[in-house]
């Protein structure tokens, strides 16, 4: 009786182990999974050094457009004050 109780704790036990290390296991794959797909995801957010630099480009050229302005408007307010 005493080794018929012990096998079916060792059993009830080592099945319980078992099923938590399946769970564990088919957790980590579907985080594994997740995680590629969030890399993926991440990678098509970024902005190519190209692209930024042709925005800047364009951000620079319209501020020298505005301080050409400015220097214009300068030069005629200076001319009506004479």
């Amino acid at each position: 009786m005493d080794m018929m109780l012990w096998n079916i704790g060792l059993t009830a036990a080592l099945g319980l182990m078992s099923w938590l290390a399946r769970t564990m296991w088919t957790e980590q794959q579907r985080l594994s999974v997740l995680l590629n797909k969030t890399r993926e995801e991440l990678a098509k957010n970024y902005q190519t050094r190209s692209d930024a630099h042709a925005d800047i480009n364009r951000v620079v050229s319209r501020l020298d457009q505005l301080d050409a302005k400015i220097d214009r408007l300068m030069d005629r307010l200076m001319e009506n004050k004479k």
